[in-house]
């Protein structure tokens, strides 16, 4: 894992700038004060040399503006030059705290308007940096990335106008909810991180007691589109693994698509063991609660639920009531999307944070090099394991 104390073996690709859009100021900030630190730290011999012009500074944010006119309309400006910068853009299209006001009524924000402004702030840079990277932790419009019958392809058509007409170099994402959607930009770059580590590491601090072995845990995927990140998960922790699948009613649609009718286990005995349910997000909830009620009723032992994405989009309420109903023990979820400020009161809640690992994704990029490491913690996961004192160093294969 690349930190300060490594010397990288490339010069920048450009000086280091970072866009922050709306509701993404406070991981901007975090993100910066890591890049700050290690590169004030970093020692090399190149670094007094015009390649690495403005490597040390005291802040790698862009000032960047996105003021709204009374009818709603909106703009953006930038303040201060970024000719020749490599330009990185955070964007959350998931923060609906961000209001704005429309002929006098305060409206949040959805995930088009998170779009347009980020497309505001590429037409703002007006190609005049040397590289444009947008960091979209959760995908906009990841969920519609394929056709079932006569729909729209709107996740593809963002991504090709970003990368074909707007001039992205990489699309920086996590969890995506189908990476195969990079088909449709396959000369630009398209990297898909998992936060598989960072999930690990919150489950072992809040959680030492759990036993990480085949006869007291097991991973669970919560329908069939999930299993590729829980076989990850069972293969680097050596337990094993279970799936659930949707009966639905393909006579009618409800809400954009059919509904389920019941959940199915595929499975070994869980009865006594604890139970890890992997997803790539929470929606509503409604089927994550109906999954832990399941499992309890195999006679599960404790159930964490670990997800990238907690947008509770119909509330806490069905969380609280499960929770009081024993259903399950912890929810964890990232720090890369907005988090409601009553989430933090919930006893049952623990946040995941990813200001770091986003920082070594800049770091490294930046400097143009290979993303391997970061994209496959596998090793650090089983360094993490030994550390814990789950796994002798002697039982590495």
């Amino acid at each position: 894992m690349p930190n300060f104390e490594q010397e990288f073996t490339t010069i920048p690709y450009g000086a280091l700038g970072i866009i922050a859009l709306p509701g993404c100021e406070e991981m901007a900030e975090r993100i910066d004060n890591y890049l700050v630190s290690w590169r004030n730290k970093r020692t090399s011999e190149h670094k007094s040399t015009l390649a690495f012009s403005g490597y040390e500074r005291d802040t790698f944010i862009i000032d960047a503006q996105f003021p709204r006119f009374g009818s709603g309309e909106g703009k953006a400006h930038i303040s201060q030059t970024i000719r020749g910068y490599d330009i990185f853009i955070l964007i959350d299209a998931f923060n609906h705290g961000v209001t704005y006001k429309m002929y006098g009524q305060t409206n949040h924000m959805s995930p088009d308007d998170h779009y347009s402004n980020l497309k505001r702030a590429i037409s703002a840079i007006g190609g005049k940096a040397r590289r444009i990277n947008v960091i979209m932790p959760m995908l906009y419009e990841g969920r519609q990335h394929k056709r079932s019958s006569r729909e729209s392809l709107d996740c593809a058509m963002a991504l090709q106008e970003l990368c074909l007409d707007m001039g992205v170099d990489n699309i920086i994402t996590f969890d995506a909810h189908d990476a195969r959607v990079q088909n449709c930009i396959q000369l630009k770059g398209f990297e898909n991180f998992t936060p598989s580590y960072q999930m690990i590491k919150a489950l072992l601090n809040t959680c030492p007691d759990i036993k990480i072995d085949k006869d007291n845990l097991m991973i669970i995927s919560p329908d069939e589109g999930g299993m590729h990140r829980c076989i990850y998960y069972s293969t680097v922790l050596g337990v094993e693994l279970g799936m659930f699948y949707k009966r639905r009613d393909y006579s009618r649609i409800v809400n954009g698509r059919n509904p389920i009718i019941a959940h199915e286990f595929l499975g070994a005995n869980i009865e006594g063991k604890d139970v890890i349910i992997v997803d790539d997000m929470i929606s509503s909830g409604d089927s994550m609660i109906e999954v832990a009620k399941k499992l309890k009723e195999l006679k599960a032992n404790r159930i964490f639920i670990c997800t990238c994405f907690g947008l509770f989009c119909e509330g806490l309420e069905i969380f609280d009531k499960a929770y009081e109903e024993g259903l399950f023990t912890k929810v964890f979820t990232t720090n890369l999307i907005y988090r409601m400020p009553e989430l933090y009161e919930k006893e049952w809640y623990r946040e995941v944070d990813m200001a770091k690992y986003i920082s070594y994704i800049i770091d490294t990029l930046n400097h143009d090099m290979s993303l391997s490491e970061l994209i496959d913690p596998a090793d650090k996961i089983k360094n993490l394991l030994i550390t814990k004192g789950y796994k002798k160093a002697e039982e590495e294969e």
